[in-house]
């Protein structure tokens, strides 16, 4: 893969069955942002963390799920020139009504829904038990982003059954395919 790819897990992190686990493993060109602890995220920390490894590899790709994509939203509503080509962003978590959630994660509420300044997909679940599909598909249309249902997946991870995920690499091959093509 020609493109840097920066992998952001969600709360708790991605095991190592998770698929983002399982494509940092298999693709050259990604790496995991680390945080201090994935169980307690702190917001602003995480956003450094975030920030320094866009500018180590200016113009990745980010493959965020849950939380980290409501995290790269944050990020890029306090700095919108950072230099990302791209960003999939994978079973939104919806921190403004998850109940009840803990203090670590409404921390991270309200959802910023600036319109991305470049090419994204938001892929969704109608099943999702951290966010509804109606939620995801408004951070969707907010964010400018494509939106892919997935069908009943719960929150594509590996508790609902999603190891490897080829489908999830063929849709980011798509999303590497658009960027490189310039739309």
């Amino acid at each position: 893969m020609a493109r840097p790819l920066l992998i952001v897990p969600g709360l708790g992190g991605s095991g190592p069955s998770h698929w983002q686990s399982v494509w940092e493993s298999e693709l050259p060109d990604a790496t995991r942002v680390e945080q201090a602890d994935w169980d307690q995220p702190h917001r602003d920390a995480w956003i450094a963390a975030v920030r320094q490894a866009i500018a180590a590899k200016p113009g990745s790709v980010v493959v965020a799920h849950s939380l980290g994509c409501i995290l790269l939203a944050h990020l890029l509503a306090e700095h919108p020139e950072t230099p990302v080509a791209a960003a999939l962003l994978v079973a939104p978590a919806d921190v403004e009504r998850l109940t009840p959630a803990p203090e670590c994660v409404r921390r991270f509420a309200p959802v910023p829904t600036n319109r991305l300044p470049f090419p994204s997909i938001v892929v969704a679940s109608g099943n999702d038990p951290f966010a509804s599909f109606a939620r995801a598909e408004s951070l969707a249309a907010a964010w400018g982003a494509e939106l892919i249902d997935v069908g009943n997946a719960g929150h594509i991870n590996v508790e609902a059954g999603f190891g490897p995920w080829a489908a999830g690499r063929a849709i980011l091959d798509h999303l590497i395919t658009r960027i490189d093509a310039g739309r």
